[in-house]
């Protein structure tokens, strides 16, 4: 599977960097994620509930920040098992590139393997899902920028999310197991993560 989108963001470039590198606007703004946690230089250990279709699944996994280029680029490698329901494995680039003086233009490429369950049930209802959940996130993450805290998830978990997603055929949980998203309850910056390199 392969996911190119382009969105434009409200904020200028390094406000934009800082922000794709706070664990906890990570953590608010990714559709199931549970939890984001050091593990390594540049690397974190990532929790989150995800559904595709009738596949529901608690994915644990890890990712790498790598080619790092600050506050123009990097490249996220992830993986993540989900039990029974398979595993999803890849990457994504990552390119931030100012329009003007207050937005910035964020393209990304991610590629993605899924496998077990969630590759017998079709690549449509996966791209489908994928899409759904980056959707998701940019229009919270776009609220988190710009200030405005109504588009973070609803009451209750993500985790609570993802339980109701089976009525939602390409749920917006379903593309987090390969994502890589997250974050976690003390607020950590992969920017300090990042500076130690």
């Amino acid at each position: 599977m392969e996911l190119t989108e382009t969105h434009t963001l409200p904020v200028p470039q390094q406000q934009t960097w800082d922000a794709l590198n706070d664990t906890e606007i990570l953590r608010a703004c990714i559709p199931g994620c549970e939890s984001i946690d050091p593990d390594g230089e540049n690397a974190y250990l990532v929790a989150l509930s995800a559904a595709v279709g009738p596949v529901k699944a608690r994915f644990k996994g890890r990712m790498q920040l790598t080619d790092i280029d600050a506050p123009r680029t990097y490249t996220i490698v992830f993986e993540g098992q989900g039990g029974a329901a398979g595993f999803a494995k890849g990457n994504a680039q990552v390119v931030l590139e100012a329009d003007g003086e207050a937005a910035t233009k964020l393209s990304y490429t991610a590629n993605a393997q899924v496998g077990g369950k969630l590759a017998q049930i079709g690549s449509r209802l996966v791209d489908g899902a994928a899409r759904k959940i980056a959707g998701e996130f940019f229009r919270r993450f776009g609220a988190q920028l710009s200030g405005d805290n109504s588009a973070g998830p609803a009451d209750g978990d993500t985790a609570t999310e993802a339980a109701s997603a089976d009525t939602q055929p390409e749920s917006n949980e379903a593309a987090d197991g390969k994502s890589d998203g997250d974050a976690k309850k003390g607020k950590k910056s992969w920017t300090a993560w990042i500076s130690k390199s």
